[in-house]
């Protein structure tokens, strides 16, 4: 296992908060491993980034040698880093992390010695002692003996490399990165500073989704040589003759004007005197050069590497703090750090210090009053990501739920999967409905509701020529249902989502007193019922004519291969995604026994897909049903301590911007809302003896929420009472309001 680094320096420890009767060991930031989901396609980084931050800086270790486990341009890879990979080629910046499609990861810097060589393949090197923590990174290259050391502030990046004596550079690659986009612009301002532009976009090969980020780079030593570099053009004939570049890297070392095109770099040459430092800022907006420039005057102003790397550590911790733990393993203790931490890496805030940013699909520049957040993978984090934030960091909660209404005042469309601006339209369903419906049903009411019922209802009632987010709902609309057009349509999946959606706004709807169209849509969110074929037990795609899919295998789609009506998984990962209507489904399937006895077997038969998201909340659905509820103790126990681990491989699958790491936190500290849009919890045992989750007073009315338990030994696993705010509780699902209200839930375990 690699090393944490846990040194901090002295002077940022006296600030930071720590546990009631702990030392320096018990800082929340002591217990995060940001290599926990490095490999097992986990697809995080141990990169330096501040919460919520833009700018992120990540070891990028995945391309320019065979020794190398995994190659970007050798397979579908979507992560800068990977655990098991030895060749390193850079620090990215501005990355993504725990998605599965490749994007960003660019703006490549690497520190080399000795020789110039500006092909990345050449110049790569292997490394070790590799160190990380929150907001910091470190490794050393073992061809060149330098340490390599970065950090971050929100909208910059920051690196430290200590050189040996002799003749050292800083190389600048713009031409290679994770981005399926190619094309970028630089310019030399000055002997130690450059800017520039490179193209990214295409997210998950969507190739109008595009858009540049700008940049301007500095260095605090004087350089005695620097330029560019660009990869000519193969020719022939007597032209390449002539041509010594030919096909090759051609150093500009005399040219200062701008230069342009898709393989493009910058060197700095440097006589470097035996652990000399060189300190290297990067700026970047995604508004415009100058605004990159002033992000970085306003971020990094007056301050060195190390005065950077204690502001984050301050930032992280003040985060992490909010949740305060005891009891439990120390392992317990990093995997629920380290997800809280991964959780609050998206979505990440978009506008510039001046509070400009990129109108979404637009080319107008707007200033927000607060923070405009980018990145909305909702289709995974409407599920449980949002209702965390909601719970612990109403605040950034709330500036989403703003930013996701602002995109649809600029574009005409609430998001779906939006990236930096651009709709990428990744994965199905309607999912900012539920999010913000959840969030307006829990309190938090400061956003124009009217515009966000407009925007809903625009979605759930266009027909599918004029609908962006349901481009089926002409099917959807008539049948109740979507059928299966194409071979690989994912229609089932499709049809499942709008099902949600809709009874998140069947419930947003009854609140603002619309009794009709409550009626309406909570009505057609029961459409899911056409789905389920009694021959198989599970749901299955229905044809145009009315009829059910043949040949049908209800294992088919297990481990992502193509499926017919099932996006990313099998039917057996779907046919209790209705957790709208959990007993009406028990009904269909013949009862609740029945309905038990086939939920069980999902587990014991291995059809439970802990990597992605359809089944996430299978286990919790035992509680719907008195008598029942132990299995949800006991699956949601067994499913933590089996794949979520300290440990690279400890994340069962992509994390999805934070999804699969909440699915952890929510289960450790005892309860889960299974129900997008539905303002409820259902109860769980935690794992740690007490929580305090710091509340905010101004939102909820309280400082805290306590939860403690009693468990008469470490093995104990069952809930045998339950108390909240001092009264006995026998019921296993409780309102969000019951859970503030009480104060303290408490269980006694058997």
């Amino acid at each position: 296992m690699k090393r944490i680094l846990l040194a901090y320096t002295l002077s940022a420890l006296c600030l930071l908060p720590v546990f009631a009767g702990g030392g320096e060991g018990s800082l929340p930031i002591s217990y995060v491993n940001p290599f926990i989901g490095t490999t097992n396609f986990g697809t995080t980084n141990p990169g330096a980034v501040c919460p919520n931050g833009m700018m992120s800086v990540v070891p990028f270790n995945v391309m320019g040698s065979e020794d190398n486990k995994y190659d970007k341009d050798a397979r579908w890879w979507s992560t800068p880093y990977e655990f098991h990979n030895c060749f390193f080629t850079g620090y990215s910046h501005v990355n993504l992390s725990g998605v599965g499609c490749p994007e960003l990861g660019s703006l490549l810097l690497m520190p080399t010695t000795g020789e110039l060589s500006v092909d990345y393949k050449e110049y790569g090197s292997r490394y070790k002692d590799e160190q990380a923590s929150p907001g910091y990174y470190s490794n050393f290259l073992t061809r060149y003996n330098v340490k390599t050391e970065v950090s971050a502030t929100p909208r910059t990046g920051v690196s430290r490399f200590t050189f040996p004596a002799g003749q050292s550079h800083v190389l600048l690659n713009l031409g290679e990165g994770l981005t399926n986009e190619t094309g970028a612009f630089l310019k030399q301002v000055s002997d130690t500073e450059f800017e520039g532009m490179k193209l990214l976009g295409t997210f998950c090969y969507n190739p109008q989704a595009i858009f540049p980020i700008y940049f301007v780079m500095r260095v605090n030593k004087q350089p005695v040589s620097s330029g560019y570099w660009k990869k000519q053009r193969p020719m022939t004939g007597v032209e390449a003759e002539w041509d010594p570049d030919n096909g090759h890297y051609k150093l500009y070392t005399r040219y200062r004007k701008e230069i342009a095109g898709d393989d493009i770099g910058a060197f700095l040459t440097f006589n470097t005197t035996e652990g000399e430092q060189i300190e290297v800022q990067m700026g970047v907006s995604f508004v415009s050069i100058e605004n990159a420039r002033l992000n970085l005057d306003t971020e990094q102003s007056g301050k060195n590497f190390s005065q950077v790397l204690a502001d984050a550590r301050m930032r992280w911790n003040e985060d992490l703090s909010r949740i305060l733990v005891e009891g439990g393993t120390e392992e317990q203790k990093t995997v629920f750090y380290t997800a809280l931490y991964h959780t609050l890496i998206h979505p990440n805030i978009l506008q510039d210090v001046n509070g400009q940013y990129p109108a979404m699909e637009s080319n107008e520049i707007l200033i927000t009053n607060g923070d405009r957040y980018t990145v909305f993978s909702l289709w995974d984090t409407y599920r449980n990501v949002h209702q965390l934030l909601t719970l612990v960091y109403p605040e950034r909660q709330l500036q989403m739920v703003r930013s996701m209404l602002d995109m649809y005042r600029e574009h005409g469309w609430l998001p779906k999967w939006e990236l930096y601006g651009r709709e990428t339209l990744t994965m199905e369903g309607d999912p900012s409905i539920p999010v913000i419906v959840d969030t307006w049903l829990k309190g938090l009411r400061d956003f124009d509701i009217d515009l966000a019922y407009e925007a809903m209802y625009k979605s759930a009632t266009l027909p599918g020529t004029e609908n962006l987010l349901r481009p089926d709902n002409d099917d959807y609309m008539s049948l109740g249902y979507v059928p299966l057009r194409e071979q690989y349509d994912n229609s089932v999946s499709h049809a499942l989502e709008y099902y949600i959606a809709d009874y998140s706004l069947s419930l947003l709807a009854e609140a603002l007193g619309k009794k009709e169209d409550a009626r309406f849509f909570y009505n057609r969110s029961l459409g899911y019922k056409h789905y389920y074929s009694k021959e198989f037990g599970t749901f299955r795609p229905i044809l145009p004519d009315g009829q059910f899919y043949s040949p049908f295998n209800p294992r088919q789609g297990e481990n992502f291969e193509p499926n017919p009506g099932f996006h990313e998984g099998c039917a057996w990962n779907y046919s209790f995604y209705v957790p709208h209507d959990v007993k009406g489904l028990a009904r269909l399937m013949g009862g609740q026994k029945p309905f038990i006895e086939k939920l069980q077997r999902v587990f014991d038969d291995g059809l439970y897909d802990p990597a992605n998201e359809p089944d996430i909340a299978y286990a919790h659905l035992f509680s719907y049903f008195k008598g029942e509820e132990w299995r949800t103790q006991k699956e949601t126990q067994r499913l933590l301590q089996k794949y979520f681990k300290n440990a690279p491989d400890g994340i069962p699958g992509n994390d999805d911007t934070g999804t699969m790491s909440t699915w952890a936190i929510f289960n450790m500290i005892g309860f889960y809302p299974d129900c997008p849009g539905d303002p409820y919890y259902t109860l769980t045992t935690p794992v740690f003896d007490k929580v305090v989750i710091r509340l905010d007073p101004d939102t909820w009315g309280s400082d805290k929420l306590v939860i403690e338990t009693k468990r008469p030994s470490a093995e104990s696993l069952y809930i045998r009472e339950m108390e909240l705010g001092g009264k006995k509780l026998s019921r296993y699902r409780i309102s969000h309001e019951e859970l503030i209200k009480g104060g303290t839930l408490r269980f006694i375990l058997r």
